[in-house]
């Protein structure tokens, strides 16, 4: 009673999963990746150990269509599983067993296995295909990710109702300070409005879990600093890098205060309301 997107980014470096349901906290029991390795999704009367045994074939160097066959080859409840596999090299796979809920399918291209069970129809997957494909190539994983999950959502969705989303991407030393491979890891488990929320907290996690680019840094000059310096003392902190700390700006401030982000700046200067 749920709908999916497994994918993996076209530059090859990045590997997820968005999936929502008018069910609790989905993202504890649908989506499992591991960078360099692949996706996985599983759903309907969900198999949790699919998530393990998956990845397990793909690290082993089976193709997302080879994972698929041996995880539903040894499952007695295959007729009730539903399961999107991505592999290392974009290959996709798909299964919607004969006794999942309808409207009941998927739908799989180069880099991308959507599915759906309890649909309202099958133009949910249509959806969430079609915005795939619309979307820019070049964009982060999440982003498209997100877009495709939405598209379902606006198409139908879950026919019970709303409850939950979630979305997991993984890239290579993309976690916080680049010691793990978790990019993003982000779940509403109970909402009214779940995807909407997601969204919500995408845009928190860019702002605080994701560096600067080169166009969002500004220079800090001398003027500045005095200026960020001023500021934080007059806030009661020791110094700028304290009030940094504090508000969770690491990714935002060099370390040396060469640059600081516009948008931090901007909540500095009181510009951001």
């Amino acid at each position: 009673m749920t709908f999916s997107i497994v994918a993996r980014s076209a530059d090859g470096e990045s590997w997820g999963v968005a999936v929502a349901s008018k069910f609790l906290a989905v993202g504890s029991a649908v989506p499992a990746a591991v960078a360099g390795v692949g996706a996985v999704a599983t759903q309907a009367d969900a198999n949790v150990a699919y998530k393990g045994l998956a990845l397990s074939h793909l690290d082993e160097g089976a193709t997302a269509p080879v994972a698929l066959q041996r995880l539903i080859e040894e499952d007695d409840g295959r007729a009730h599983r539903q399961v999107g596999i991505v592999d290392i090299d974009g290959g996709a796979a798909s299964h919607t067993g004969a006794e999942c809920i309808p409207w009941a399918g998927g739908r799989i291209g180069e880099g991308y296995a959507v599915q759906g069970n309890c649909l309202a129809g099958e133009e949910v997957v249509e959806a969430m295909e079609q915005a795939w494909l619309a979307s820019d190539a070049a964009a982060p994983l999440q982003d498209r990710l997100v877009a495709a999950l939405s598209a379902g959502d606006e198409a139908g969705g879950d026919r019970r109702g709303r409850q939950s989303a979630a979305i997991l991407v993984v890239r290579d030393e993309a976690g916080y300070g680049g010691l793990d491979d978790v990019a993003v890891d982000l779940r509403v488990d109970d909402h009214a409005a779940p995807i909407d929320e997601l969204k919500r907290l995408l845009d928190l996690h860019e702002l605080y879990l994701t560096a600067s680019t080169d166009d969002e840094k500004v220079p800090v000059d001398e003027a500045l600093r005095t200026e960020l310096e001023t500021f934080a003392t007059d806030a009661g902190h020791r110094d700028f890098h304290a009030w940094v700390g504090t508000e969770n700006y690491e990714m935002r401030v060099a370390a040396d205060l060469a640059w600081i982000d516009r948008r931090v700046l901007a909540v500095v200067r009181g510009e951001d309301r």
